[in-house]
């Protein structure tokens, strides 16, 4: 068997959204569980929506999520060069070699001419389409002279190079996702080959870098499935084999009608992107699942179940183990439903298996005032992470530890206070500080003891405890909260919060 080789090859037209992210990911997955290689390819041939620090963007994210290419522009290897724009040569070559095929021809139609054209088809109520059935009407080495050609040659006339289409024949194609389809080729046009400039367009370089760079096998959005005529004709004019395909279908909005978009997480609050990306045009930011808080392998985990699953219906999966059972075979053929709630159920998730060190590692890099010592701080990650969908909900859910209450919630108040609570916990506070040792333990004790000798249930003192020292009835267990603030902070709300109700 041929050695898997697999390509994710994006155009740096922008940031990676989550579509290119799961198809880079498949192709990853792929070719780990088969042993063979994962190749980075930058298809920078449009220049004209060539957008600055985008290829940048697309490593970082790539590295982020853990999909690490074994050949790349940034990496090298013995295909290089991996970006379109160096490749000038090797495609130069090959525009010789299908020119002198009967499955290309060159065009010399300008585009104000082609516009005219059309414009005539539309009133009559047509669409015009460069295609076997009007080329030979048009400016093209088909329908004019060798003499009128080399005319035009010599006199330095830009041209394109097109497709001859075949006339009626069907195209038997075959895709690992999809199965068996067919198309007749009396419904393709002659698409561009090589644009006026001499570049190729993505069609050709896609299928000259493909063969080159020995992929064998193609893993692409289904946007491109409309392309799988052409592209296999191109390898059958090249007389070359061509790789084996797998179209991945759409990732759906959370309402399940239509292509996710960028738009969808405007409007629904959840990022499109892997990281944040700076427009350089507008200086628009657009919002990361990186700095949204998310663990690169919750929402790798995310991502790998939108469209496929592994057996026995796991749903937490490291990368390595994603890659012993992934099967192009078990990629669904029909559209998957972004859902925001599953991608955050994800990462509560990952939050409970990452460790406290590691998690106050990423609360210690955060742009959050944490004036505490690692030893307390590892304290309260321990205490607040079980409720935490992202690393900063164990401060924000957990601030009370950090900063002394400003204001009690009136409902909680009303439920908690009483015309007795102040002198009660005003004599709690006297009672605290003889605690030598003022840990949980012990706290938990006194409390307990305290509410015996007073004939009170343990809530007649628990309750408005807890509503002076967090300023709401939230948070973990009493004497937890004590040990952590200390003595001296515990008496100092204690006194705030009888000042605050009298």
């Amino acid at each position: 068997m041929e050695k898997v080789r697999v390509r994710f090859a994006p155009s740096p037209t922008g940031p990676l959204h989550l579509g290119g992210v799961r198809t880079a990911l498949y192709d990853y997955l792929f070719a780990k569980n088969q042993g063979g290689e994962f190749v980075l390819r930058i298809e920078d041939t449009d220049t004209a929506r060539y957008v600055e620090g985008a290829e940048e963007y697309i490593e970082e994210a790539l590295e982020w999520c853990g999909i690490i290419p074994d050949e790349s522009p940034k990496k090298g290897g013995r295909f290089a060069p991996y970006r379109q724009s160096e490749r000038r040569d090797i495609y130069d070559k090959y525009t010789e070699q299908i020119l002198k095929t009967d499955y290309a021809y060159i065009a010399f139609d300008t585009a104000e001419e082609l516009d005219a054209i059309r414009a005539e088809y539309e009133a009559k109520g047509d669409v015009f389409s460069y295609d076997n059935k009007t080329r030979n009407r048009l400016r093209n080495s088909l329908a004019l002279s060798e003499e009128e050609v080399q005319q035009l040659l010599d006199a330095k006339t830009p041209y394109v190079v097109r497709f001859k289409m075949p006339v009626d024949r069907t195209l038997g194609l075959v895709d690992i996702i999809r199965g068996n389809s067919a198309v007749n080729t009396d419904i393709l046009d002659d698409k561009v080959l090589v644009k006026n400039d001499g570049m190729p367009t993505y069609h050709f370089a896609n299928i000259i870098d493909d063969h080159e760079m020995e992929i064998s096998h193609v893993i692409r959005g289904e946007e491109w499935l409309p392309s799988l005529g052409l592209h296999t004709l191109l390898y059958e004019a090249m007389g070359w084999e061509a790789p084996q395909f797998a179209h991945l279908s759409l990732i759906l909005k959370p309402e399940g009608k239509g292509k996710l978009s960028k738009r969808d997480g405007d409007k629904f609050g959840f990022p499109v992107f892997p990281l944040n990306f700076t427009d350089p045009a507008t200086g628009n930011v657009s919002k990361g699942y990186r700095e949204s808080g998310y663990l690169p392998e919750a929402f790798i985990n995310m991502v790998a179940l939108l469209g496929w699953s592994p057996a026995d219906d796991k749903e937490i999966l490291s990368l390595d183990e994603m890659a012993k059972e992934f099967d192009l075979n078990k990629v669904h053929k029909a559209g998957a439903r972004f859902s925001k709630e599953k991608s955050e159920w994800f990462n509560h998730q990952y939050i409970q298996k990452t460790s406290d060190e590691e998690l106050m590692n990423i609360l210690k890099n955060s742009d959050l005032n944490l004036n505490m010592d690692d030893e307390k701080l590892l304290k309260i990650i321990h205490l607040m992470k079980e409720r935490a969908t992202f690393p900063k909900d164990i401060y924000e859910n957990g601030k009370f530890f950090f900063e002394a209450p400003t204001s009690y919630d009136e409902k909680a108040s009303k439920k908690a206070w009483n015309d007795e609570t102040s002198n009660l916990l005003t004599e709690f506070a006297e009672n605290l500080n003889s605690i030598n040792d003022f840990v949980s333990e012990n706290i938990k004790q006194n409390l307990h003891d305290f509410a015996e000798n007073k004939g009170l249930g343990m809530g007649k003192v628990m309750m408005p405890l807890r509503l002076a020292l967090v300023g709401e009835l939230k948070g973990p267990d009493v004497p937890d909260i004590l040990e952590l603030i200390g003595k001296e902070e515990s008496v100092a709300r204690i006194s705030n919060a009888v000042n605050n109700f009298k």
